[in-house]
């Protein structure tokens, strides 16, 4: 079988419920690596919060952050990293109108960087509970463009959230909202996709897109699942993420669809 690059999603994909990654996982994809093909993480999380998945998996290759908007190797330097970002105009512009956007939380963050402003208590797992002094985002504390808003918005709010992004911002950044419970939406610079993450992973391992196998499960994994040469779906995908791709796991993300779908698409021993 020729090299596979297999470009994994964290949440509701490798992590299960509990944002664990299983035993049987953890061996599948060490399985896989060992037996010559390449495991890349690409997730919409930020690398603070997901440099501990790599460290877990023994990885040692660059990792897509932010949806594609950060390329990177975690704990070393690589002549190939890359950080897209936008204006940070556009935080400020949110900030000055949040009461009436109904924003209750905002979150810039960049490679090195996290400032945030709450205004209400808000139950996002990704964000401190607590902020520190030197986390609270203003126009004095961020200094550099940010790679990624995350912005959390009253339900009734994000319509008009949406609308106003789209009249006002829409030549600089995407929005997308969260799947799931949380009311959020995230701003990313505009046109940059998982797809632009896995895309340097190829030139970068010299792995044509036939030979590149993607998994994911949510709206912010389209175009990687597009992209790919083989786009697998988990079983707890939405239906659209399932429509696209190519194949769908047996077993959902809590039942390690994952490994289960690899250790027979490579023909991995049991």
């Amino acid at each position: 079988m020729e090299r596979k690059l297999i470009a994994i999603d964290l949440d509701g994909t490798t992590l299960n419920a509990d944002a664990q990654i299983s035993a049987k996982t953890k061996a599948v994809l060490t399985q896989a690596r060992e037996a010559g093909h390449i495991v890349s993480i690409v997730t919409g999380r930020p690398n603070r919060i997901s440099a501990n998945f790599y460290d877990e998996l023994h990885l040692d290759g660059p990792m897509i952050n932010f949806n594609g908007s950060l390329g990177h190797i975690p704990h070393a330097q690589w002549p190939h990293e890359y950080q897209y970002t936008f204006n940070k105009e556009v935080a400020f512009d949110l900030l000055a109108h949040r009461e009436e956007l109904g924003i209750n939380m905002i979150a810039a963050e960049g490679k090195n960087l996290f400032l945030a402003v709450r205004d209400q208590p808000v139950e996002v797992g990704f964000f401190p509970s607590v902020l520190q002094s030197n986390q609270i985002l203003n126009q004095k504390t961020l200094t550099e463009n940010p790679t990624s808003l995350t912005v959390a918005v009253d339900r009734s709010h994000q319509e008009h959230l949406l609308s106003y992004l789209k009249h006002n911002f829409s030549d600089e950044v995407d929005a997308a909202p969260w799947g799931g419970p949380n009311s959020v939406v995230e701003l990313g610079v505009k046109g940059v996709q998982k797809a632009t993450g896995v895309e340097a992973l190829a030139h970068h391992y010299h792995v044509e897109r036939k030979n590149i196998v993607a998994f994911g499960d949510e709206h912010n994994d389209t175009a990687m699942i597009d992209y790919a040469g083989w786009g697998v779906a988990m079983q707890n995908a939405t239906t659209a993420i399932k429509g696209l791709a190519q194949d769908v796991t047996e077993l959902d993300n809590d039942h390690d669809g994952l490994a289960d779908y690899l250790q027979d698409y490579l023909k991995l021993a049991e």
